[in-house]
């Protein structure tokens, strides 16, 4: 069904990639930007970018990633690993009629943008990552002590049932206080917003899929170095994100050369819908450099 999102028609699609097919919206017209949205959110995250990309000369497209909302949901473990998923994003773009795109990921989804744009330079114009260390940075940070009380979910997900029985209980009550609570601007999630991420996370199969992002994540940890990106590359980052903190926001300048950092005062982790305004006013000025 078609959305309607600011005075602005978002156009459902399904796009078939081989063994999975990929849940799309797409808006507007022009050069095309691919919206990566994080967990637990879905395609919805990007409602304030979609239409005001779109009044602005671009085709945006905002997928679910595999395993979420309506998006294929393979099964096992392995089918989530970083590079089978950013290989979808690979597939996709060409899948769209599209030679290039700005790729755009926040959470999970920058955390796929990294290897996607290592791998695929071919296929970017250019490069935003939202709250998504460098794999590098990530890996780096996560041998110190207060980084991993900061990402303790990560190792909570790796057992078996037990994050699922958790996560559902009391009608998804962990995730919409999680969402209530920890943005900075107290309006950030309606309580239609949460209902729509509700209906998102009980969709079959949904809920453990995301969950085994962070289970593929753990077990095929890589100690190879991602190629450099030379594309232009802008990270915007909440100041008060409390999982993974604004230190963490600039890559190795070896790997990522043409970087500009913007960290967001007032902001949390939930950039894109904590602070859509300012989020907005620097993907336009970027994407029109």
């Amino acid at each position: 069904m078609d959305e309607q999102l600011d005075g602005v028609t978002a156009v459902d699609r399904e796009v078939a990639l081989g063994d999975v097919r990929l849940h799309c919206v797409e808006a507007g017209l022009g050069p095309l930007v691919l919206l990566l949205h994080g967990m637990p959110q879905f395609w919805y995250a990007w409602r304030h970018q979609m239409p005001v990309l779109a009044n602005a000369g671009f085709r945006v497209v905002a997928p679910d990633l595999r395993g979420f909302n309506l998006s294929s949901k393979p099964s096992g473990i392995s089918a989530y690993r970083q590079d089978v998923v950013a290989e979808d994003v690979a597939r996709l773009i060409p899948a769209l009629g599209a030679e290039r795109a700005t790729v755009v990921g926040h959470d999970m989804g920058g955390e796929i943008a990294w290897p996607f744009a290592a791998a695929h330079p071919g296929l970017v114009e250019r490069l935003v990552i939202l709250d998504a260390p460098h794999p590098q940075r990530l890996a780096a940070a996560l041998q110190t002590k207060a980084q991993r009380q900061r990402s303790s979910y990560m190792y909570f997900f790796q057992l078996p049932a037990l994050p699922e029985w958790f996560l559902r209980r009391n009608n998804f009550a962990a995730y919409r206080k999680m969402f209530a609570a920890d943005p900075v601007r107290p309006d950030a999630f309606t309580e239609k917003d949460i209902q729509r991420y509700v209906a998102s996370w009980s969709v079959p199969g949904a809920l453990t899929a995301s969950i085994n992002y962070y289970r593929a994540g753990m077990r095929t940890k890589s100690t190879a170095q991602l190629a450099p990106i030379t594309v232009p590359v802008m990270v915007l980052w909440g100041e008060d994100d409390h999982f993974l903190p604004s230190d963490l926001a600039a890559p190795d300048p070896q790997l990522v050369p043409n970087c500009r950092v913007e960290i967001i005062q007032q902001c949390s982790h939930w950039i894109a819908e904590d602070q859509p305004e300012r989020v907005n006013e620097r993907l336009l000025a970027f994407l029109r450099t």
